[in-house]
């Protein structure tokens, strides 16, 4: 039998990670007994996103404090849609579509958790249960301990109710009874007594724990986390292309590194005891650095560290790193494999050149600089070039009449051009 860490729930608290309990019983239970608990995933894509990890942690945190923890991927719940948080009704996922978010879903959350042993993770879909549902039997079962008057008293469901343009579909305002369901049918099944989730879950957690103690009689908890936002409020994970996905076909490791070398400095030491193991005592000196030596980011350097190795491995970290040092601190350009210029200037602007324009007029500087948008005219980018305004391959230019030879292709693919310190464009030979 595992001894459970009764350090879990104060450090937990250390790291801020401690929103709202349901009951105080919860903390003795944590020191003394090992607890199953679960974190519901919602399949609304075929990856999880770096504003997702948070309950990804979660659940390893929970395995390794000695507790059993489930990964609920809602099969069942994701065909209805969680209201909370939702200006608007999401459009409602086809089977098909949902199969292939699920599969996606299950492979990523199996490379977190351990799955052996006594406190071994579960992973299951909740289709298994709510997709065989009789309808009288669950609204005389589990619809009558639910009381309407309390359920659109919750901010989800009462927002969207004084929205006269899109309001609240029966579907939606079902959700809830669906997810207390879940708790149900998981404290039946694996004896699962605590729902961990963000805190915009807390409304359908304690409808949850309060379905399993009327209905068997039995304590269930709920403990939530806070959610990820960054200072301003806004959520975190996002960057100007869109979510940062932790699979690496949508987000390549590289940009991931990038997007968490660039954390503020306000965000960074809480993102570190929310994402990752660090010891607190490291967590407070990356603090005290970040006051003391912005500039040298190494907050922010330890959180790409952390998270981009426990999502992609120890080599694609270092990969990630040796490609940022080359590009950022000075290096070899020419020392960096193809894949990982393509990673590095995956977003920026390209274009391509056919290997036959070699020794073409095509292949000149001025025309290219001009096709690509960084100068407006040949005649600026004859100018540019003699003034020492641009740079192939982050090395200056001078030349006006340079054209591009096959040993200016990075990795015999790249080749990079910048004007400025900002504006890139790169030239791939096909």
């Amino acid at each position: 039998m595992v001894s459970p860490n009764p350090a879990f729930l104060p450090e937990l608290r250390a790291r801020g990670l401690v929103h709202q309990m349901t009951s105080n019983e919860l903390e003795g239970l944590l020191q003394t007994t090992s607890l199953t608990g679960y974190i519901g995933f919602d399949p609304t894509a075929d990856s999880l996103h770096i504003g997702s990890f948070l309950p990804v942690t979660m659940l390893m945190r929970w395995q390794r404090a000695g507790h059993r923890p489930i990964a609920v991927v809602g099969g069942g719940t994701g065909l209805i849609g969680d209201p909370s948080g939702k200006v608007n009704e999401r459009q409602l996922l086809t089977r098909d579509a949902l199969q292939a978010n699920l599969e996606g879903l299950r492979k990523q959350l199996s490379n977190f958790l351990d799955f052996s042993g006594t406190t071994g993770a579960v992973l299951v879909d909740n289709y298994d249960w709510l997709g065989n549902l009789a309808l009288i039997d669950f609204l005389r079962d589990v619809g009558k301990m639910f009381s309407v008057n309390t359920m659109i008293a919750r901010d989800a469901v009462r927002d969207r109710l004084h929205q006269r343009e899109q309001g609240l579909s029966y579907t939606e305002f079902s959700y809830i009874l669906l997810q207390s369901y879940d708790f149900l049918a998981l404290y039946d099944r694996l004896g699962c007594r605590v729902q961990l989730g963000g805190s915009d879950q807390w409304g359908n957690i304690v409808s949850g724990t309060d379905l399993i103690r009327r209905s068997r009689g039995v304590e269930a908890f709920g403990l939530t986390q806070p959610l990820v936002l960054k200072a301003d409020g806004t959520k975190f994970g996002k960057s100007e292309q869109g979510n940062i996905w932790l699979d690496p076909a949508r987000t390549s490791p590289y940009q991931m590194y990038q997007f968490l070398l660039n954390t503020e400095d306000t965000d960074v030491v809480r993102l570190l005891g929310y994402l990752t193991f660090l010891e607190l005592d490291e967590i407070a000196e990356l603090g005290v650095a970040t006051q003391t030596h912005p500039e040298q980011r190494r907050a922010q350097k330890a959180l790409a560290r952390e998270i981009v190795e426990m999502v992609h491995g120890r080599q694609s970290r270092e990969r990630a790193e040796r490609t940022t040092e080359v590009l950022f601190c000075g290096g070899d350009w020419r020392s960096l494999a193809a894949g990982d210029l393509e990673q590095a200037f995956a977003a920026s602007p390209r274009s391509s050149l056919p290997r036959s324009a070699l020794g073409t007029n095509d292949a000149s500087l001025v025309s290219i600089l001009t096709d690509a948008g960084l100068t407006p005219s040949r005649g600026q980018a004859r100018q540019g070039l003699a003034t020492g305004g641009f740079s192939l391959n982050d090395e200056v230019v001078k030349d006006a009449l340079r054209s591009l030879g096959e040993v200016d292709f990075l990795g015999g693919r790249f080749a990079v051009l910048r004007r400025g310190k900002k504006s890139w464009h790169v030239v791939e030979l096909v």
